[in-house]
């Protein structure tokens, strides 16, 4: 997608004589909002997730979720006028077979416990509660889905995807994220806003303009959060993020994933490897700590 920039590892041509196409570049160590969540959470989800890569069995929840972001990407490519919620419901089954096609995963969240009528309804129930929140037939994104990542001097390169991406006639950015969920309580919007600093952050670094506003829409309750950023809480977000990055390499360098128990443990899919809880880690595939976070741990 255009404005974007993904620095890559240069690739050295193969020697004369030898068989087989050279390898594909390999992606540089990076870092996006969730995985800096996830070091901060517990150290050693981290490593689980971005490490070892151990799979995760998605919940009903998070698949109806994806479901319902991409029934909003596909109802803009509807002309102005036709994005109704009768057009957006109507896009939920082939957007579902196309889900299934690329997925075939998802379908096994859908077990026989799971009513379908009302997982669909409650879908449904979603799309129609973003009609009360915008009218998208006043909107015309700049950009959706859109993949962005900018190398970081001296720390990872930071991406991510950006559900949204508005601009007015004057240039001014809007960054919009759909969340399924419910609103966080007052006072406990940090987490949901360092995502959104962060996009911010990569943004204004692609596009060399601050975003003028960072809008969270909620269609769990039906509540939109809007942020207006500027540049010293950007700098002050890339500092954050060096501090994230800088405690992630020392893990790996040291080989200490420590965990760190908390009120989420009881939603982790690891738990039954986690110390605190009595169970064992896995042993580090051999060269993983090099191949995902450039880092060489000490011996």
């Amino acid at each position: 997608m255009p404005q974007t920039e993904l620095a890559v590892q240069p690739v050295s041509p193969a020697p004369p004589g030898a068989e087989g196409p050279a390898p594909a570049p390999r992606r540089p160590p990076g870092l996006s909002p969730s995985r800096a969540n996830d070091y901060l959470q517990c150290p050693l989800l981290f490593r689980f997730r971005v490490v070892d890569r151990l799979p995760e069995p998605p919940s009903a929840a998070a698949v109806r979720g994806t479901l319902v972001h991409a029934v909003l990407e596909r109802l803009y490519d509807a002309p102005a006028g036709a994005r109704t919620p009768a057009a957006a419901r109507a896009l939920v089954a082939p957007e579902w077979d196309r889900m299934l096609q690329e997925r075939p995963e998802c379908a096994e969240v859908l077990a026989d416990d799971v009513d379908l009528d009302a997982w669909f309804a409650q879908a449904g129930a979603l799309l129609d509660t973003y009609f009360t929140l915008e009218d998208p037939n006043r909107l015309q994104p700049a950009e959706r889905e859109l993949d962005v990542a900018t190398q970081l001097e001296d720390g990872p390169q930071l991406r991510g995807i950006v559900d949204r991406v508005d601009v007015a006639p004057d240039g001014a950015i809007r960054i919009v994220d759909y969340k399924t969920g419910r609103s966080p309580r007052e006072g406990f919007e940090s987490g949901a806003l360092f995502q959104m600093r962060f996009y911010a952050l990569v943004v204004s670094r692609l596009r060399h303009r601050v975003p003028a506003m960072l809008q969270l829409v909620y269609l769990g309750d039906g509540t939109v959060l809007r942020h207006v950023p500027d540049e010293a809480e950007l700098r002050t977000t890339e500092r954050r993020v060096r501090a994230i990055w800088s405690g992630i390499v020392a893990a790996a360098e040291q080989g200490s994933w420590t965990p760190r128990p908390g009120p989420l443990c009881g939603w982790c899919a690891h738990k039954d490897l986690c110390p605190a809880f009595g169970g064992t880690p896995p042993e580090v595939p051999p060269g993983a700590v090099e191949l995902t976070l450039g880092v060489t741990p000490r011996s």
